[in-house]
């Protein structure tokens, strides 16, 4: 059976933009980190980042159809929003910059991860210390 040519648009133009937002999510946290990106995109760049990495959604994956919304939707309405605030020529640069993060099969800068690792150590450690 044959798809509608409306789902299958769709579709295609879904995971078009999966791919590049997952290209773009490593061009906003190199933006982040850049001294010349404007405040507001660096709040919002901070903010997109920091939702991407985090295993905590607003709202949980397991509610049927709603868990998976916000991840489609949210996430890269963040990114789009925070990509209008960054200067185009230093949002190029920055996607230029992400490509080759991942040229080997993983990060070169793989310790940019270790804060994030740590921060939800931290949580899960004083979780743990309240309840128990």
């Amino acid at each position: 059976m044959k798809k509608p040519a409306f789902i299958e648009k769709w579709s295609t133009n879904l995971k078009s933009r999966a791919q590049k937002l997952k290209s773009d999510i490593p061009a906003i946290f190199l933006a982040l980190k850049d001294k010349e990106t404007p405040l507001a995109a660096k709040i919002f760049a901070a903010a997109t980042v920091a939702y991407a990495l985090s295993p905590v959604d607003l709202i949980p994956d397991f509610i049927p159809v709603l868990g998976y919304l916000d991840d489609v939707l949210l996430l890269p309405a963040l990114a789009a929003l925070t990509i209008k605030f960054i200067p185009k020529e230093k949002l190029e640069k920055c996607r230029a910059e992400a490509e080759d993060l991942w040229k080997d099969g993983r990060p070169k800068r793989w310790y940019y991860a270790l804060p994030v690792v740590l921060i939800w150590v931290l949580v899960i450690w004083c979780i743990v210390k309240i309840f128990i």
